[in-house]
C-alpha cells in the first residue's frame, strides 16, 4: 500500500523514523563552515559588473540606506512616498536587487508566488509574466522600482561601506566606504539582509582544489557558457560536482544535468520537493483585479501560517497546503484539536511527497536516498517539476553522504566514505551565512555613542526594540527578521518595517525631533518578550534534522534571542500599527523641540 494512504498512516512509526534520521545527522562531522575571507575571496567576487571609477562623495543626505535589495528598495520607496527626497542607497553590488542581483544561476526563480513576492506591483503598474517568475524578471522589477521612485539618481553601486560612526556633536552618522567616500546622514537604515555573504563548508582540503570552482550566487558563465535560461554549452565535456541539495540546488541541478558530461550531486540531507505547476499569468484574471488586491493577497498568504483559519487562502499553493488540510479535517470534526490536526496534516503531506519520489525516480536506491524524513517546515520546502526527474538521466549520480557531508577535497576530486570522485568543476550550492554576527555578514562595523561597537553590544545576541531600534545607536534602524516579524513571504515583513520606520522618520521631521533611540528599559522588555516567546519555536526546531533553520541542530540562547516575534507576523504587524496609532513613541528616547508632545494627528 502506498505510504501516502492517509487512512492507514502510522503516525507513531513516522515520528520514530523522523527521530532516527535526526539523531543520525546530529552527530555528523561536516557541520562547520569556512569564512570566505580566509583565502577563498575569489568565490565572493562580483562577476556581473565592471568596476567604474568615480569621485569620492563627501555630501550629506537625510537618510542613507545600506543595501539595495527588497528591504532597501522598499525603505527608499516608502520614504519617497512620504515626501522625503534626500535618500541614498549604498549597494555593494553593481545594481539594485540584493539577493536577486547575485542569484543568476541557471534555473533561478521565485519559489513564492510572484503576485505576492514582487513588491509594489500596483504602485508600479506591473503584472508578472508567470505565477513563479524567473530571476531575470525579478531583477528587472527591482530596477523598475528604482526607476519609478527615482532612486538611481542618488544611489551608489559597487560600493562597500567600511565603517559607520555616530557624531554626537553634529548628530549625524558618518559613513565611510571602500571608494574613499566620507558621507553624512541624519538617519541610517541597515538593510543588508540575511542572504548576502556566501557560505562555504569547512571541508578539509577545500583550498587545495585546482579545478574550477564557484558559488551559485556568483555563477561563472564565462566558464559554463549559456545563461539563466540557455544551455550551459561549455560543460559538454566536463565532470561537474555540486555540493548541496537545498532550494538553490533544486533549481540549478536540472540545467546542469542537461548540459554536463557528468553531474555528481553531493547530498547531506534531502529537501522536500513537491510539484511546482507553474503557469503564465491569466490575462482575464489580472484584468479583473480590484484596487488593493495585492495587499489583500499578501495578508491572506501570511495568515495561513498563523492559525487564523477563518482567513481565506487566496494563494492556495504548496506553501499553504497544511492550512488547507487542517480546514478540511476541522470540517469533518469541529471538536478536534487543531494542533493535533496540524501535525497529522504535516505527516500526511510529507508521506505524499515521499510517494511522489517513488513515482518519479527510477532507481529505488536513489529514490530512497532522496526522501525527506522531517516536518515540512523544518527546512525550506522546494517545488520543482524537473529536479527529481534529473536523477533518471544516465549522466547524473546522487552521492548520498548519509548526513555526514563530503569527507575531504583533493586537488581534483571529492572524497566520500573513502571513495574519490574526480571532477573538473566544483559548484557550491551551500547558501549564505546567517548565524554570524552583523559586522561579519555586512562587512562593516557600526560605532555608536561613546565608541561602542554594535558588534560588541550584540555579542550575546540582538538587543533591540521591535527589532528596529537599539540603544546607543541614535537615528539608526535595522531591518531583519530577528526580534521582528517573520513570514515565508519575506518582502511582506520588509514592507511593514519600511512603513513603520518611514512613519517614525516623518514624525521626527514634523515634530522637530533631532534624535531617537530605544530606552534601556524598553529594549530590555522587548528582549524579555522575544525570549519568553521563543520556546515553541525552539521546541519545534529541536525535533528537526540539522540545518540553517536550527543552527545546525545546536540550540543556544543567542539563537533564542535572535528569534522572530513568537506570536507571529500578523500579531507583530498589529503591534506596530497600534504603536503608531498611539502616537507617543513609547519606548523611544527623543530629543528635539517637540520631543515630549504627542503627534497632532494622534
Amino acid at each position: 500500500m502506498a505510504e501516502a494512504d492517509t487512512a492507514k498512516t502510522d503516525y507513531n512509526a513516522l515520528r520514530a523514523r523522523y527521530e532516527e534520521e535526526r539523531k543520525r545527522r546530529e552527530h555528523a562531522s561536516a557541520r562547520e563552515y569556512r569564512n570566505i575571507s580566509d583565502g577563498l575571496e575569489h568565490l565572493a567576487a562580483d562577476p556581473y559588473s565592471s568596476y567604474q571609477p568615480r569621485e569620492p562623495l563627501s555630501d550629506t543626505v537625510d537618510v542613507l540606506v545600506v543595501g539595495g535589495g527588497f528591504g532597501g528598495l522598499l525603505t527608499a520607496a516608502r520614504l519617497r512616498e512620504a515626501g522625503i527626497a534626500s535618500v541614498r542607497i549604498v549597494e555593494v553590488g553593481g545594481d539594485v536587487g540584493g539577493t536577486w542581483y547575485w542569484n543568476r544561476y541557471p534555473g533561478a526563480a521565485c519559489d513564492v508566488e510572484s503576485y505576492i513576492y514582487f513588491p509594489l506591483l500596483e504602485e508600479t503598474g506591473y503584472m508578472p509574466v508567470e505565477r513563479y517568475s524567473k530571476a531575470a524578471e525579478i531583477r528587472q522589477h527591482c530596477g523598475r522600482i528604482a526607476e519609478h521612485y527615482d532612486l538611481y539618481n542618488n544611489a551608489v553601486f559597487s560600493t562597500q561601506v567600511t565603517r559607520m560612526t555616530w557624531d554626537a556633536q553634529e548628530q549625524y552618522w558618518r559613513v565611510q566606504t571602500d571608494r574613499d567616500d566620507d558621507m553624512k546622514a541624519r538617519f541610517v537604515v541597515l538593510t543588508t539582509g540575511p542572504l548576502n555573504r556566501p557560505k562555504l563548508p569547512a571541508i578539509p582540503g577545500i583550498e587545495t582544489f585546482t579545478g574550477h570552482s564557484f558559488h551559485t550566487s556568483r555563477w561563472d558563465y564565462d566558464y559554463t557558457g549559456g545563461s539563466g535560461t540557455d544551455p550551459l554549452v561549455n560543460l559538454a565535456d566536463k565532470r561537474v560536482a555540486i555540493i548541496g541539495t537545498g532550494a538553490t540546488a533544486v533549481q540549478c541541478v536540472p540545467p546542469l544535468a542537461r548540459s554536463a558530461k557528468q553531474l555528481l550531486v553531493f547530498q547531506r540531507t534531502p529537501s522536500s520537493v513537491d510539484a511546482r505547476d507553474n503557469a503564465p499569468t491569466d490575462a482575464a484574471w489580472a484584468e479583473g483585479l480590484q484596487p488593493g488586491w495585492q495587499q489583500r493577497r499578501i495578508e491572506s498568504f501570511t495568515a495561513q501560517f498563523t492559525g487564523d483559519l477563518h482567513i481565506e487562502d487566496l494563494v492556495g499553493d504548496g506553501w499553504t497546503v497544511l492550512a488547507r488540510a487542517v480546514r478540511e479535517k476541522l470540517a469533518a470534526d469541529s471538536t478536534a484539536d487543531p494542533g493535533i490536526l496540524l501535525e497529522q496534516a504535516d505527516l500526511e503531506t510529507m508521506a505524499r511527497i515521499r510517494t511522489r519520489i517513488d513515482d518519479i525516480v527510477d532507481d529505488p536506491r536513489t529514490a530512497q536516498a532522496l526522501k525527506p524524513w522531517f516536518s515540512l517546515y523544518c527546512k525550506r520546502p522546494c517545488f520543482h517539476d524537473e529536479y527529481l526527474q534529473s536523477f533518471n538521466r544516465p549522466n547524473v549520480t546522487l552521492v548520498d553522504t548519509q548526513g555526514k557531508g563530503v569527507e575531504r577535497i583533493t586537488e581534483n576530486a571529492l572524497v566520500v566514505d573513502g571513495v574519490e570522485y574526480p571532477v573538473d568543476c566544483l559548484i557550491f550550492a551551500t547558501g549564505f551565512e546567517t548565524s554570524t554576527d552583523f559586522s561579519k555578514r555586512s562587512g562593516f562595523e557600526v560605532i555608536g555613542v561613546g565608541g561602542q561597537a554594535l558588534h560588541d553590544k550584540w555579542a550575546d545576541g540582538m538587543i533591540s526594540l521591535h527589532g528596529l531600534h537599539t540603544r546607543g545607536f541614535p537615528n539608526c534602524f535595522v531591518i531583519s527578521h530577528s526580534q521582528s516579524g517573520m513570514s515565508v513571504n519575506f518582502p511582506h515583513m520588509l514592507d511593514e518595517q519600511s512603513k513603520h520606520l518611514t512613519h517614525v522618520i516623518e514624525e521626527c521631521r514634523n515634530r522637530g525631533i533631532t534624535t531617537i533611540e530605544a530606552t534601556a528599559e524598553a529594549e530590555a522588555q522587548w528582549v524579555k518578550t522575544i525570549m519568553g516567546m521563543s520556546g515553541a519555536r525552539r521546541s519545534f526546531l529541536e525535533q528537526c534534522t540539522p540545518g540553517f533553520y536550527n543552527n545546525e541542530g545546536r540550540a543556544s540562547s543567542v539563537a533564542d534571542r535572535n528569534s522572530p516575534y513568537g506570536a507571529g507576523p500578523i500579531a507583530f504587524i498589529a503591534l506596530l500599527r497600534a504603536w503608531r496609532d498611539d502616537g507617543d513613541f513609547a519606548g523611544l528616547e527623543l530629543n528635539g523641540a517637540q520631543a515630549n508632545r504627542k503627534s497632532q494627528d494622534a
